[in-house]
């Protein structure tokens, strides 16, 4: 067989020494390795009491968010199911009874809402699809581990934030201190 191209080039095979016979360069130069990384930074980090420092645009866990006077933002449009690639979320739609209208802001309200943390990637197109800004993906919290599958299962009574507005998540579409102030005094006074 010819080769393609002319420009082979023919190599000659240098004897080695001593010092090359016996390895030692090479197991010099191993061990230079070594120490260079014994006393570089190291990447790893102590998680459960050290934590790295998140992304911007990291998203996270889900929560529904309820609005200024307390009452849940969602209204079972399913359009969050709809939008999510994963099929994560399922809900059952239902509508509010009368005496209802301190928990729900609208007629229609999620009986059941629930997201399978297994299925999500997290891609934040729930949060996009929503139009009354009830879904949002924590950029400070991130899904905890568990053993048991049907504990990814997150329903209503993990995703609902608290009534409470101090004990809300603070970043995203969030109440300002003062806000929060007067949330919670207008919640403390009886109707």
């Amino acid at each position: 067989m010819q080769p393609l191209s002319n420009r082979a080039k023919k190599l000659e095979k240098k004897p080695m020494t001593l010092a090359e016979r016996a390895y030692l360069p090479a197991i010099f130069q191993g061990l230079s390795i070594t120490l260079r990384h014994f006393f570089s930074k190291k990447a790893t980090i102590r998680y459960p009491e050290e934590t790295r420092p998140f992304s911007p645009v990291f998203r996270g866990l889900h929560v529904l968010k309820r609005d200024e006077q307390g009452r849940e933002r969602c209204t079972a449009c399913g359009l969050c199911a709809v939008a999510c690639p994963a099929e994560a979320i399922t809900m059952v739609a239902g509508e509010r009874k009368k005496g209802e209208e301190g928990l729900y802001r609208e007629e229609k309200y999620a009986v059941s809402y629930e997201i399978n943390m297994l299925r999500c990637i997290f891609c934040g197109l729930c949060e996009e699809a929503c139009p009354k800004a009830a879904v949002y993906l924590q950029a400070d919290k991130m899904a905890p581990p568990r053993f048991e599958r049907d504990e990814f299962i997150y329903g209503k009574d993990r995703l609902v934030e608290p009534v409470a507005p101090d004990a809300r998540s603070k970043r995203g579409i969030q109440l300002t201190p003062e806000q929060a102030q007067v949330l919670s005094t207008k919640l403390a006074q009886p109707a």
